[in-house]
């Protein structure tokens, strides 16, 4: 079922967006209309104060005789030409301009201008203006304020000159209009500029939620299309893929796991349910324990199967633990060689070690025990009668060395790299292939390094390099050759 635009995450990023440049707009043509406003008042603030002194300087130079009025009039009606003509939308004129002046001993006040006198003069008296200030005041039956200013010339003579505020006041009405028309134009261009870009780019995050919701335990082959430029989105697409291909991965090598496992476990298990049933029929005590201890060895087979395999998937996770501590690799070496030396002699394989002394590392010891084992049972299962095998241990550049050598048949052609991988081996080994992968874990979760090769005069060749982050103690004699 298609969604609303209304519940996308692109209609709400676009509404927030035109909403703060909604805001942000309006507060800047709040100070714009401020400034102006200031200067159209300014302007005509300047334009009254002039004209005043103008008409006080006339009224002060003619004589006050009978043409007095009739001069001081025209260049009043003079004045008032010189104002700009603001017209309403019907064509009716909005700039009133007045003059009024009071005289001494005259109880009728000379008027220019329209209106009623009687009102303009009532309302300049209740007004109380002080000379040379500009203000306005609100007349009976006009419109709008009168902005006017007063010039005293001689005791009791005042001079008025007003001008109406509907011009000013009309102007900034009609650029108020105009910007709201810009204003909600350019808001909704960039609403539907902003909703269009973030639908486009929500997209592409909708494809990458519909490749995840498809995509199952059974088939995890589909991928999402890798675009050419390198936006958030295409790192976020390519992150994606290389997620679904190690997850891919990862579930395929699972179940290698358990199927290798499951077919690993399937012969021990038969074997000591075979050796169980044998022994419910036994009646001799002494077959019976034989038994028993065959299903034990069996179930010890089974246990350090599973165990291997566990420590294998904690090390490739990154979560195997390591109780680290200072190990003297030299002691380790040279035990294990003394264990497995009977074995060696029984299958009359000649053991040769060169083991320098106090090469020490930090280590767990129990895991640096298991691997050195593994390394000698390995040698034991696969070298063919009579074999020599050599065992050195060297510590060179910060670094303990640890090499075990034969003069058999080599490791096979088909083996290569993957020797270090879970249940790989041979095709004639009666192992399990978890030796030499539980080796390499081991030695990368402490750092080290692991390598096999084939000897040029014949035989196989594996290096363990391990750090030497403990202090090594004065001394390189050998404490066994």
């Amino acid at each position: 079922m298609p969604k609303s635009p209304r519940t996308t995450a692109a209609w709400r990023i676009s509404i927030w967006t035109t909403l703060a440049f909604a805001m942000g707009t309006a507060v800047a043509f709040f100070i714009l209309y401020s400034l102006v406003a200031e200067g159209v008042r300014q302007h005509v603030d300047a334009w009254l104060t002039g004209e005043a002194e103008v008409l006080a300087r006339v009224s002060a130079d003619t004589p006050r005789d009978s043409v007095y009025d009739r001069i001081v009039e025209e260049v009043a009606e003079l004045a008032t030409q010189e104002v700009p003509k603001e017209l309403n939308s019907q064509g009716q004129e909005l700039n009133s301009v007045f003059f009024l002046e009071f005289r001494p001993n005259d109880s009728d006040p000379l008027w220019v201008g329209s209106g009623q006198k009687e009102t303009f003069v009532a309302a300049i008296q209740d007004a109380k203006l002080a000379p040379g200030i500009p203000r306005s005041v609100q007349v009976s039956g006009e419109r709008g304020p009168y902005r006017v200013v007063l010039q005293e010339q001689q005791p009791g003579s005042r001079l008025y000159l007003g001008i109406s505020d509907r011009g000013a006041r009309h102007v900034l009405s009609q650029f108020t209009r105009r910007f709201l028309g810009v204003w909600a134009s350019v808001a909704l261009f960039g609403f539907l500029v902003s909703y269009v870009s973030a639908r486009r780019t929500l997209l592409r995050v909708e494809r990458i939620t519909g490749t995840a919701s498809r995509i199952g335990s059974g088939d995890m082959s589909e991928r999402l299309p890798e675009p050419g430029n390198s936006d958030e989105i295409s790192q976020l697409t390519r992150t994606f893929n290389r997620m679904l291909d190690r997850i891919q991965s990862s579930v395929n090598q699972l179940r290698a796991v358990t199927d290798a496992v499951a077919h690993d476990l399937k012969s021990p298990v038969t074997s000591i349910r075979g050796t169980l049933e044998t022994a419910l029929s036994e009646d001799d005590e002494a077959r019976l324990r034989d038994s028993i201890g065959q299903a034990i060895e069996g179930l010890d087979r089974v246990s350090e199967i599973l165990n291997t395999t566990l420590d294998l998937a904690e090390a490739e996770a990154g979560a195997l633990k390591i109780n680290r501590q200072p190990v003297d690799l030299s002691e380790a070496v040279v035990k294990l060689i003394h264990l497995y030396q009977p074995a060696m002699l029984e299958l009359q394989h000649q053991l040769i070690a060169d083991v320098a002394a106090n090469v020490r590392i930090d280590a767990d010891p129990t895991l640096i025990n298991r691997s050195i084992s593994n390394l000698l049972e390995n040698e034991l299962v696969h070298l063919r009668a009579p074999s020599e095998i050599r065992v050195s241990l060297h510590s060179r550049d910060g670094t303990a060395e640890l090499v075990v050598q034969d003069n058999g048949p080599g490791f096979p052609p088909d083996l290569g790299a993957r020797a270090f991988e879970r249940f790989v081996k041979g095709k004639h080994s009666p192992g399990h292939g978890l030796g030499l992968a539980f080796v390499d874990a081991v030695v990368q979760s402490h750092g080290g390094h692991i390598e096999i090769s084939d000897r040029p005069e014949g035989g196989a060749r594996i290096s363990v390099t391990l750090p030497t982050s403990v202090r090594q103690p004065a001394g390189a004699e050998k404490i066994m050759s």
